[in-house]
């Protein structure tokens, strides 16, 4: 693969998640107040988009590679993604979260049938890395890798397709893989449509390495803040990096209240369970759409939805009360 992935990068992306990934369509909310429309990635078989990304990098690596088995670290979309690759292809699978991980994530994971170690917040990474090199097995990176960066990039393939124009495109962001590939993608195939990244204020290193055009990361103790716990990652990779700077047009932040109002939203008016790391883009057109590219036409992305009830029970009565 080359610096930046290809349109051919994602077609090949395409074609290995062919049967895996649900080609899910973009559903357009009945409310004539919003012209939004949402991209379901709540709905794939792990819960979150990450299955693609997860996938696809397990399913390049070479037979023999993959057949030691597989690390991963993972606050729990990942981990689920890369426990469900490594059923698929029967081979050994220990995912390292930190131990505030959400318990629906971890119960999930290993139901999957992976091991699961948890660890401290900032250990997490470092424990895999640890890990990988001991068992002598593949660590799949989360979200700075080429071969993720083209999975997570299906999700733009598949907007452009559905889009009746132009319009502006919102995608969360954290470390910057889903951002990378539905950018790339998107600008690739349909130039005149904006990209943007959204990301939780108290996890905002993204948006402040766009707007400074240096790349800052922030502690794990500063971005554990947030409740969008699949958006905590301390900073863009550098691949991300450099595929943000070439694609997106912006990042904006939301506030944890705007989150929760999005989730109760997306529930109520939407008929959709969203995370709250699914429901930032929802939130950063709900509440900022001033400071989004103008369009006729925006497209939300709902990037996971492994809210545990209870939680989602409390989001809902407090938006109610």
């Amino acid at each position: 693969m080359s610096a930046l992935v290809t349109r051919a990068d994602l077609q090949r992306a395409r074609a290995v998640l062919d049967g895996v990934a649900v080609r899910l369509p973009l559903l357009r909310l009945a409310d004539r107040e919003h012209p939004l429309l949402l991209k379901p990635e709540n709905l794939q078989p792990t819960g979150s988009f990450k299955l693609r990304g997860a996938f696809h990098h397990v399913a390049s690596l070479d037979g023999a590679v993959r057949a030691a088995g597989v690390v991963a670290h993972s606050s729990g979309n990942h981990a689920q993604a890369v426990a469900h690759a490594a059923r698929v292809f029967g081979v050994p699978c220990t995912v390292v979260m930190p131990d505030t991980a959400a318990r629906v994530k971890t119960a999930a994971v290993r139901a999957l049938g992976a091991e699961v170690i948890l660890v401290p917040a900032g250990e997490y990474r470092s424990t895999a890395e640890s890990l990988a090199a001991g068992l002598g097995r593949v660590l799949v990176p989360p979200y700075d890798d080429l071969h993720v960066i083209a999975g997570q990039g299906t999700v733009g393939l598949e907007i452009v397709e559905d889009l009746p124009a132009d319009a502006t495109v919102i995608v969360p962001v954290g470390g910057g893989g889903l951002l990378s590939g539905v950018a790339a993608a998107v600008k690739l195939l349909r130039p005149a449509c904006r990209v943007v990244g959204a990301e939780p204020a108290l996890a905002g290193d993204a948006a402040v390495s766009f707007r400074t055009g240096r790349l800052v990361a922030w502690t794990a103790a500063e971005t554990a803040r947030t409740a969008a716990d699949g958006l905590r990652a301390p900073a863009l990779g550098a691949l991300t990096w450099r595929h943000v700077r070439a694609y997106a047009d912006g990042i904006i932040t939301v506030t944890e209240e705007e989150i929760r109002r999005a989730t109760a939203f997306l529930a109520a008016r939407a008929r959709m369970v969203a995370e709250p790391s699914g429901a930032v883009a929802t939130a950063a057109y709900l509440f900022h759409r001033a400071e989004l590219p103008p369009a006729d036409t925006y497209v939300a992305v709902v990037s996971g939805g492994n809210i545990h009830p209870e939680d989602l029970r409390a989001v809902l009565a407090a938006e109610t009360c």
